[in-house]
């Protein structure tokens, strides 16, 4: 692969990507693993799902009150990497992490389906629960308080948004001579990207 295959802008060849992937019939295209550093300086990581990508950055959504929850308010900085194994492919994000609006929240809170919705409520994620009978009377309690009415979103519950300042592509080759481009760029001044091609 050569520079001039890849878009200017990263977010463009990103987003790129994700279709290639989605048209491939790829298992959870969107899904990208998320790492996070707590305020002792211990990282953790594990898998969200990609719920907008567009100039702004890279939005997930979760509970606020998580364990990644407590990682961003104490370090707003993360990476994720989307594992396209099935194409051989990898990309690879670092930036600051901001909480994207209630609104934004609000919207993307509405499209799920209703169940989803309960769950967030039921859900007291990353915390100790009794047994799994304890979360489905839990549910069983707010399909109960909820009944015939809308299920607001938790004020625990919303969305962050990733906002790169360095993005990495990675494509397989032969002899493990792979290919690996990083864009840069000055996120907080939204200055222009740079590329580079690493070595593999």
């Amino acid at each position: 692969m050569e520079l001039d295959e890849l878009d200017p802008n990263p977010i463009v060849q990103l987003q790129r990507w994700l279709d290639d992937a989605t048209a491939a019939g790829l298992s959870h295209p969107s899904a990208m693993s998320l790492a996070t550093v707590d305020a002792d300086g211990r990282p953790s990581v594990r898998h969200v799902l990609l719920k907008g990508i567009d100039e702004r950055g890279l939005e997930f959504h979760t509970n606020y009150e998580s364990r990644k929850g407590h990682d961003l308010a104490a370090n707003p900085y993360a990476s994720i990497v989307f594992p396209w194994f099935g194409m051989w492919r990898q990309a690879t994000a670092w930036g600051p992490v901001e909480m994207v609006s209630a609104e934004d929240s609000d919207a993307y809170f509405n499209s799920r389906d209703r169940g989803s919705q309960i769950s967030a409520w039921a859900s007291p994620q990353s915390q100790p629960v009794p047994d799994r009978a304890w979360l489905e009377q839990r549910v069983a309690e707010l399909e109960q308080h909820y009944a015939g009415r809308e299920v607001p979103r938790p004020p625990h519950w919303g969305g962050y948004r990733l906002r790169p300042d360095t993005i990495d592509f990675w494509y397989s080759q032969p002899d493990r001579l792979h290919d690996r481009f990083r864009f840069t760029r000055d996120v907080d001044a939204g200055g222009p990207w740079s590329v580079t091609r690493l070595a593999p």
